[in-house]
C-alpha cells in the first residue's frame, strides 16, 4: 500500500544501488508514474535479478508501460519478472513482445490474470522465435485461445530443452575445464617437484665436489709442507756434510801443522846440538814460518767467517770451529784446553739439541699422522702449531746468527790483538822453545779430539740420513693415502654419475607419464569437440523443428483467422438476434402497463 510518490522515491533511491538482487513491490497500486520510475530503475540498475510487480496497474497507461518495456529491453541483468494482475492489454503485450525480442537476459515472465487477449497472445508467441533466453512464460487467465497457449507452451518446452542442453553443456564444459585445470596443476606440481629434486641433487653433487676438492687441496698442502720439511732436512744434512768436510780439512791442516812442528823440533834439536851459531838464523826462519802460519790462520779465519755467512743454521758449530781455529793460534795450553772443553760442551749441546729437535720432529710427525687418520681439521691445527714452532725456531736461529756475527766481529778484533801479541811473542820465541814440546802434545790431543768430533759428526750424518729415509717412507705413505682418497673421490664421482642417470631415467619416465596425460587431455579435448559438434547438430535439429513448428503455427494462424471471421459472423448474427430479441422485449414491455409500473432490475 505504498503511495505512488513513495514508490517513485524508493525506486529513485535504488537506481544507484549495486547490492540488491530481489525486489518485491506487490500490491502497491503503481500506475503511470510508477511505471516510469520502474523504467528508469531498469535502465540504471544492473544488479536486480528478480522483480515482483503483482497487483498493480502498470498496464492501464499505455505510454508509461511502453517506457517500462523499452527499459526492460535494454536490461541484461533481470532474470525473473512477475506482472500478474496489472491490467495489461493487447497493446501492452505487443510492447512486451518487442522488448522480449531485444532482451537477452530475462528467463521467467509471469503475465497471468491480465487482459492480453488474442492479439497480445499472438504477438508474444511470434516474439518467442527471436528470444533465446526466456524459458518460462505464464499466460493463464488472459482470454488467450488454447491453440496460442499450446504454441507458447511448445515454444517454452523448446526453450527449456535448449536451456537444459545449454546448462548441461556448460556444466560439462565447467567439469572438463576443472579436470583440465586440475591435470595442468598436477602436471605443473609434478614438474616443479621434479625440478626441485634435480636442483637438490645438483646442489648435493656440487657440495660433495667442493668438499672433495677442498679435502684434496688440504692433503696436497700437507704433502707440499712435508716435501718442504724434507727439503729443509736435506739442506740441513748437506750443511752437516759440508761442516764435516770442513772439520776433516781442518784436522788435516792440524796434522800437517803438527808434522811441520815435529820436523822443526827435530831440526832445532839437531841444530842446537851441532850448530849453536846458527840459532839466530833458525830463529829468523821460525819467525818467518810463524808469520806464514799466522797468515794461513788469518786466511782460515776469513774462510770460516764466509762459511758462517753462508751456513746460518750451523752457527754454533761454526763458532766452535772458529774457536778451535783461533785456539791453534794461541800459545797458552790452558786456553787451548779450555776452548777444547768449550768446543766439546757446545758440540754435545748441539748434538742434544739436534737429537731433541729430531725427536720433537718425529713426535710431531707421529702426532700429525694420528691426527690425519682421525680428522683432517686436527691435522691442519697440528701443522699450524708446527709452523709456529718452526717459525719460533727460525727466529731463535736468526737471533743466534746475529749473536754469532757479533761474536765473529769480536773474535776478529781479538784475532788482530792476538796477531800483535804473536808479533811480540816472535821476539820472545827463544824464551818459549821449552814450551814447544808441551804445545805439540796439546796439539796432538786436539787433533785426536777433532778426529773424534769428525766421527761423531759422521754418526750424526748417518742418523740424519736414516731419519731422511723414514721421512721418505712417511711421504710414500702419504702419497698412497692421497691415491686412496683420489680413488674414493673417483668412486663417489661414479656413484654421482649413476645417481644422475637414475634421476634422468626417472625424469624421462615422468615425462612419458606427462605425455600420456597430455594425450589423455587431447582425447578429452576431442570428446569436448565431439560434444560441441553433437550440440550443434542438436541445435540445428531444434532449429529445423522450430521452423516446422512455425510453419504449423502459420497454418494454425490462418485457420484461426478463418475461425475468428466465422466467429465474428456468428457474433454479428447473434447481435442481430439479440437486437431483434431486445426490440421484441421492449415492445412487449411497452405494451404491458403492469410491467411499466414495476421497477427496472
Amino acid at each position: 500500500m505504498l503511495s505512488e510518490e513513495g514508490a517513485a522515491l524508493l525506486l529513485q533511491g535504488l537506481c544507484a544501488n549495486t547490492i540488491l538482487r530481489f525486489l518485491d513491490l506487490k500490491g502497491n497500486n503503481l500506475q503511470a508514474r510508477g511505471a516510469e520510475a520502474l523504467g528508469k530503475l531498469l535502465r540504471q540498475n544492473k544488479s536486480i535479478q528478480s522483480l515482483t510487480l503483482e497487483w498493480n496497474n502498470l498496464g492501464a497507461w499505455e505510454e508509461a508501460f511502453a517506457t517500462f518495456c523499452r527499459a526492460l529491453a535494454g536490461n541484461p541483468a533481470l532474470r525473473q519478472l512477475d506482472l500478474r494482475n496489472n491490467q495489461i492489454s493487447h497493446q501492452g503485450a505487443e510492447e512486451l513482445a518487442l522488448a522480449l525480442k531485444a532482451n537477452t537476459g530475462l528467463q521467467q515472465l509471469d503475465l497471468r490474470w491480465n487482459n492480453i487477449g488474442l492479439l497480445g497472445g499472438r504477438a508474444l508467441a511470434s516474439c518467442l522465435s527471436s528470444n533465446r533466453s526466456l524459458w518460462r512464460l505464464e499466460l493463464a487467465g488472459n482470454s488467450v485461445p488454447s491453440d496460442v497457449l499450446r504454441a507458447v507452451e511448445q515454444a517454452m518446452e523448446h526453450s527449456q530443452d535448449r536451456e537444459a542442453a545449454a546448462r548441461e553443456s556448460r556444466t560439462r564444459t565447467r567439469v572438463l575445464s576443472k579436470e583440465v585445470r586440475h591435470l595442468r596443476e598436477e602436471k605443473s606440481k609434478q614438474f616443479l617437484d621434479l625440478m626441485e629434486t634435480i636442483e637438490r641433487q645438483r646442489e648435493e653433487l656440487a657440495r660433495s665436489s667442493r668438499a672433495s676438492a677442498l679435502r684434496v687441496g688440504q692433503l696436497q698442502e700437507a704433502l707440499d709442507e712435508r716435501h718442504s720439511i724434507i727439503n729443509a732436512l736435506r739442506a740441513k744434512l748437506q750443511m752437516a756434510e759440508a761442516a764435516l768436510a770442513l772439520s776433516e780439512q781442518k784436522a788435516q791442516d792440524l796434522g800437517e801443522l803438527l808434522a811441520a812442528a815435529e820436523q822443526e823440533q827435530q831440526s832445532l834439536a839437531q841444530k842446537q846440538a851441532k850448530e849453536h851459531r846458527l840459532q839466530q838464523q833458525e830463529a829468523a826462519e821460525r819467525e818467518s814460518k810463524l808469520l806464514r802460519d799466522l797468515s794461513t790462520a788469518n786466511e782460515k779465519n776469513l774462510l770460516l767467517r764466509n762459511q758462517v755467512d753462508e751456513l746460518e743454521r750451523k752457527v754454533k758449530s761454526q763458532q766452535d770451529q772458529l774457536f778451535l781455529a783461533r785456539q791453534e793460534l794461541t800459545t797458552t795450553a790452558a786456553e787451548l784446553k779450555m776452548r777444547a772443553v768449550q768446543a766439546e760442551e757446545r758440540l754435545d749441546l748441539e748434538k742434544r739439541r739436534s737429537r731433541q729437535s729430531l725427536e720433537d720432529a718425529e713426535q710431531l710427525r707421529a702426532k700429525e699422522a694420528e691426527h690425519m687418520a682421525r680428522h683432517l681439521e686436527e691435522s691442519q691445527r697440528a701443522l699450524q702449531e708446527r709452523v709456529q714452532r718452526l717459525e719460533a725456531a727460525r727466529l731463535s736461529l736468526e737471533e743466534e746468527l746475529s749473536r754469532a756475527k757479533a761474536a765473529a766481529l769480536g773474535e776478529r778484533g781479538r784475532a788482530e790483538e792476538e796477531l800483535m801479541k804473536a808479533k811480540s811473542q816472535v821476539r820472545l820465541e827463544e824464551q818459549r822453545l821449552g814450551h814447544l814440546e808441551e804445545k805439540l802434545r796439546l796439539l796432538a790431543q786436539a787433533r785426536d779430539e777433532a778426529q773424534a768430533t769428525c766421527l761423531q759428526q759422521k754418526q750424526m750424518v748417518a742418523e740424519a740420513q736414516a731419519r731422511g729415509g723414514q721421512l721418505g717412507l712417511q711421504v710414500e705413505a702419504l702419497r698412497r693415502r692421497l691415491e686412496e682418497l683420489q680413488q674414493e673421490l673417483s668412486n663417489k664421482d661414479q656413484e654421482k654419475v649413476v645417481e644422475v642417470t637414475r634421476v634422468r631415467v626417472e625424469f624421462q619416465e615422468q615425462n612419458g607419464r606427462l605425455q600420456a596425460e597430455l594425450a589423455a587431455q587431447e582425447g578429452l579435448k576431442e570428446k569436448v569437440a565431439a560434444l560441441e559438434r553433437q550440440l550443434r547438430v542438436t541445435a540445428s535439429g531444434h532449429r529445423e523443428a522450430l521452423l516446422d513448428r512455425e510453419s504449423e503455427n502459420a497454418s494454425l494462424r490462418e485457420k484461426l483467422r478463418l475461425r475468428e471471421a466465422e466467429i465474428a459472423r456468428i457474433r454479428e448474427e447473434e447481435a442481430q438476434r439479440a437486437s431483434c430479441l431486445q426490440s421484441a422485449v421492449l415492445a412487449y414491455v411497452q405494451g404491458s402497463p403492469a410491467r411499466a409500473l414495476s421497477p427496472h432490475k
